[in-house]
This record gives structure tokens, sequence and C-alpha cells, in this order.
């Protein structure tokens, strides 16, 4: 692994491999790789009370949701800003 040095102002990279890779890109890998571990690790049932009912449902299934729900949010708020 390399430090591209250019002059240019773009975007950090990283060549690995002979690939250009953003930072930006590994620690989005690296946090799903993370995200994922953690869900994979907690696979114990749990309660969960949505205002009237109490469901019995798999702990993992709870995170996996939560994930996706953040993910959207943070792309519709990053598209958002986008159009500003």
């Amino acid at each position: 692994m390399t430090r591209k040095s250019d002059t240019s102002h773009g975007p950090s990279t990283l060549t690995v491999k002979g690939r250009d890779l953003r930072l930006r890109t590994l620690g989005f890998i690296l946090l799903v790789a993370l995200a994922i571990w953690f869900i994979a690790a907690n696979t114990g049932s749990v309660t969960v009370r949505m205002w009237i009912p109490t469901v019995t449902i798999p702990l993992w299934a709870v995170l996996t949701v939560t994930l996706l729900v953040g993910i959207v949010l943070g792309l519709v708020i990053a598209r958002r800003r986008a159009r500003r």
C-alpha cells in the first residue's frame, strides 16, 4: 500500500494492488464489516415493546433493521444537503 502523492486537491486515495481506493470507501467497508460482525455475534432472542404489542425476535433482526434504517436516513440527509 502506498499513499498517492498528487498535487491536486481531490479526494484522498490509497493505491492497493494497482487500484486507487478512496479513504472514504475504505472506511465505509471497514464500518460495514464491523457492523456485520457485531450483528452475527448477537444471535440471542430479545423482547421488543412497540407501543402496544410486545414481540420476541432475534437480536440480529433488530440490529439489521436498525442498520438499514440508519443507512437510508443517512443517504436521505446527504442527498438533501447536496441539493442546497
